[in-house]
């Protein structure tokens, strides 16, 4: 199945699906630290908050390839490295779970909404899925918290995670504008 997936993909895309997953992995370790710097003493959670900024990363791989399971895709390339090489946290195994459900939901948001182009709307709620799933997929493996702060938390993810995919938006937008894209990514005779 993973295989026919792949197939779909040219070799740029693929090398773009590769680096977005890469940076959304080396991100974690900067990001998570300078966001508890704010969050702590204020007991917000701060993976949250965080999740917004290193979400982007998948919504964003959304955004330059515009294709269905490209978010999966990303999502199954950073759980491998995480469980393989121990990069990031010390959950083992569940890890690789909660790292590829995000992806799964932006990418069944995308079949479902069905968008003829990827506007600002969608990646704003490609955003918001991707953060607000991994929070609470990692609250009910993890943390378990109480009703009250679960949807405190969980409003956390959706603002901070609403932020990542503007973020992302803005970022295609102006490689768009500046026609950085249109040579690479749409000459797909040349990459495959």
């Amino acid at each position: 199945m993973l295989k026919n997936l792949v197939r779909k993909f040219s070799i740029f895309e693929i090398i773009v699906i590769s680096l977005m997953a890469t940076l959304g992995i080396a991100t974690k370790p900067v990001i998570v630290p300078l966001v508890h710097i704010i969050t702590g003493p204020l007991y917000i959670p701060g993976g949250a908050i965080a999740g917004g900024l290193y979400m982007m990363w998948i919504v964003l791989g959304v955004g330059l390839i515009g294709r269905l399971g490209v978010a999966t895709l990303i999502s199954v390339v950073q759980a491998i490295m995480v469980v393989s090489l121990g990069i990031y946290g010390t959950h083992g195994i569940i890890s690789f779970f909660t790292y590829i459900i995000p992806g799964l939901v932006v990418d069944l948001y995308i079949l479902i909404a069905k968008p003829k182009g990827f506007q600002k709307g969608h990646y704003f709620v490609s955003g918001i899925l991707a953060n607000i799933s991994g929070t609470f997929l990692v609250n009910m493996v993890f943390f378990r918290l109480p009703l009250v702060p679960l949807v405190l938390t969980l409003t956390a993810a959706s603002l901070s995670g609403g932020i990542g995919g503007l973020i992302a938006y803005t970022i295609v937008k102006g490689l768009r504008k500046n026609e950085a894209l249109d040579d690479l990514i749409n000459r797909r005779e040349y990459n495959e």
